[in-house]
């Protein structure tokens, strides 16, 4: 049993350590960017998920409406969790669809939409990327394995490779989350800083 919790954690570890790799630092460089310029202008984080991501998707908004490790102003963020609008949407139109109403009634085009999902290839998320995208709202993946179709979808997307299992996939998000978290709090610090225009939101 300890060689197997052994091996359990070096695997988690070599997730984690996916965020070291160059693709990986620039996708938070430029999705830090893409957030402090939606910010900027009004707009909030629209995030949504499945199972553990749609739980990850929820511990990422109440950082940013919350705080994380400073002191500052709360950040306009929603997880797009709320259970009677999922449960009517799935009865009445389908499951499919939870995401793309939601993005369809409250989003706008100076918000972002951040996905969450470890295979690219949950329907109701890459039905939700494209009304976003009808919406000339940019969209963000954390995405794992191949990227699958949303991939394809995405205005910026890191994919963690090289794991089968969600789970350590998972594992990766969270730890990347938490980074950008720390990264945005440091930059919208800087509250004198003239709106940036190299931005994905117009």
């Amino acid at each position: 049993m300890e060689k197997e919790i052994l091996e359990s954690v070096e695997e988690a570890i070599r997730a984690i350590e996916t965020i070291r790799e160059p693709k990986a630092i620039q996708f938070l460089v430029d999705l830090c960017n893409e957030m402090s310029c939606c910010l900027q202008r009004g707009g909030k984080i629209l995030i949504a998920g499945n199972g553990g991501s749609l739980c990850d998707a929820m511990h990422f908004a109440e950082e940013l409406t919350g705080l994380f490790r400073k002191k500052r102003r709360p950040f306009a963020a929603l997880a797009l969790t709320d259970p009677g609008h999922i449960t009517c949407v799935a009865n009445d139109i389908g499951f499919s669809e939870i995401y793309a109403r939601l993005i369809e009634s409250l989003g706008r085009e100076e918000d972002l939409f951040v996905a969450l999902t470890t295979s690219g290839n949950s329907e109701n998320l890459v039905r939700a990327a494209i009304v976003a995208k009808e919406k000339k709202i940019p969209v963000i993946g954390f995405l794992g394995k191949s990227g699958g179709l949303l991939k394809d979808l995405c205005d910026l997307y890191w994919i963690v490779e090289g794991f089968p299992f969600s789970d350590r996939i998972q594992e990766a998000h969270m730890a990347a989350l938490h980074i950008l978290i720390s990264l945005l709090e440091q930059m919208m610090a800087e509250e004198k800083i003239a709106p940036r225009t190299n931005c994905l939101v117009r």
